[in-house]
């Protein structure tokens, strides 16, 4: 159960509904719009996104198809590992979805997830034979959660992370 102080708890959510990026593909500022961290949706700003891409450590990260397959693969066994239900998982290009179904806050599941990818993608390059430089970040800082709390909107999630990731934008 979870709630506020003074606030009847709330039922446990059916599933989370994880997103994140990886490293510089989404800047603060961006043209597309960007989200602050506990201040929510901001306008584009051009020269807060020159700023943050002058301020990266590294190139943004774009997985190529092996990479995707690593970083999925990774997301169902650690999964399997911590006892939790996988429901849907895409990594994309510039992007990772994941539905499960999880114990532990959505924070908490989405940090494991990112680590354990990052250790991943790691080791991955280092097999290609990418010993040097191999990339430090792979992840953006944060990403979003969404609590899926029926089983409407469970499958909905399901579909959009399955089925919609290649659709054309209206």
């Amino acid at each position: 159960m979870r709630g506020r102080e003074g606030e009847a708890p709330l039922p446990d959510p059916l599933a989370y509904f994880l997103t994140w990026n990886t490293y510089g593909t989404w800047l603060p500022g961006d043209e597309r719009g960007w989200a602050e961290y506990r201040r929510g949706w901001q306008l584009p700003n051009p020269i807060l996104e020159l700023e943050s891409a002058a301020s990266m450590t590294e190139d943004a990260c774009r997985l190529d198809l092996e990479q995707r397959r690593e970083v999925e693969e990774q997301i169902r066994e650690t999964c399997r590992f911590r006892d939790w239900t996988v429901h849907a998982v895409n990594c994309r290009t510039n992007h990772v979805h994941v539905v499960l179904t999880a114990d532990y806050h959505p924070d908490e599941v989405r940090s494991q997830l990112k680590a354990w990818c990052s250790r991943r993608l790691k080791e991955f390059e280092v097999k290609r034979g990418r010993i040097k430089p191999v990339r430090h970040n792979w992840w953006a800082e944060r990403g979003s959660q969404r609590y899926i709390n029926d089983e409407d909107s469970l499958e909905a999630a399901i579909l959009y992370v399955r089925d919609a990731q290649d659709m054309p934008r209206p």
